[in-house]
């Protein structure tokens, strides 16, 4: 459509004047024929046409009138809010750097642009409070390793599991092995979270009960530990269960941050000091389309 022709064209060269760190596209944009030296990264939201929507309605014109506003709002809103999410999620696993992003938005309906600060970003600002404890790289790969568990699980199956990031000798103090420390007796360079060569090994003990205890600086001291805590005045959402619980009580207990990875739905969570900090949708990802950032 020339519409959306249009559309895309300012918002490249928008992002362009703004130097931005990155070009988000919700919805079905085609991108094939632009060229531009800024990263863009596509992402889809299925959204309901406000038409159709309003074709299967049985309401008067004033009332229709008052849907239509409202909704247009709520999917703007909505999809937004999702473009916001991304950009977050993007950078806290070291695909974009922190910066302006713009994003393009094709609902069923409209099409939109938008300019967001990362740095001002409720996920990223969160992730932020979590690196006053624990090396931002040894939070990323923690990450990184958390969203691969939750998308492709293991074997076929869905797996969850938790990590216990930093404050180590507190936390082996309140906790006990359920099965021999896979760990126990390995070089450090064989349990560094940061070398990527070891991520197999974890994805592969992510299947063991219990939880993973990694040092501030990145070294996994156990896996398949079970934590000794005491979380009944942990408040969380219902149908979190013991693993969500007491990753968070272990956060209250000692100057840790724990990530935990649902067995079903395979979201993510971070708890520090004793409460949620955030909840990431495992599937809320974007992919970065190389081709069009060769160059003009």
């Amino acid at each position: 459509m020339d519409n959306t022709r249009s559309v895309v064209k300012a918002a490249i060269r928008l992002a362009e004047e703004l130097e931005s760190t990155a070009i988000i596209v919700s919805g079905g944009v085609d991108l094939n024929d632009v060229r531009t030296n800024v990263p863009v990264f596509f992402t889809s939201r299925r959204t309901r046409s406000i038409i159709d929507h309003l074709v299967a309605s049985s309401k008067g014109k004033d009332d229709k009138i008052k849907e239509i506003a409202d909704r247009i709002s709520q999917q703007a809103t909505g999809t937004v809010d999702h473009v916001e999410n991304i950009s977050a999620i993007e950078l806290m696993l070291g695909e974009l750097k922190e910066g302006l992003v713009v994003g393009i938005i094709e609902t069923a309906d409209s099409s939109a642009i938008i300019v967001h600060n990362l740095g001002e970003n409720p996920l990223v600002k969160a992730l932020k409070t979590c690196e006053e404890r624990v090396s931002p790289d040894v939070m990323q790969a923690a990450l990184k390793i958390a969203f691969d568990v939750a998308n492709t699980g293991r074997e076929g199956k869905q797996v969850g599991t938790a990590f216990i990031l930093g404050d180590d000798e507190e936390v082996m103090l309140r906790s006990h092995q359920i099965i021999l420390n896979p760990y126990a007796g390995h070089i450090e360079e064989d349990r560094d979270i940061l070398n990527r060569n070891n991520w197999e090994s974890v994805k592969e003990f992510a299947q063991l009960d219990g939880v993973f205890v990694i040092s501030e600086g990145g070294k996994i001291e156990a896996a398949g530990r079970y934590l000794d805590v005491d979380a009944k005045e942990i408040r969380l959402d219902k149908g979190l269960g013991g693993r969500h619980v007491s990753a968070a009580a272990i956060t209250r207990d000692t100057v840790s941050i724990a990530i935990t990875v649902s067995e079903s739905g395979g979201v993510i969570h971070v708890y520090m000091d004793g409460k949620e900090l955030m909840s990431i949708e495992s599937t809320e990802r974007a992919k970065c389309c190389n081709p069009i950032t060769q160059g003009k």
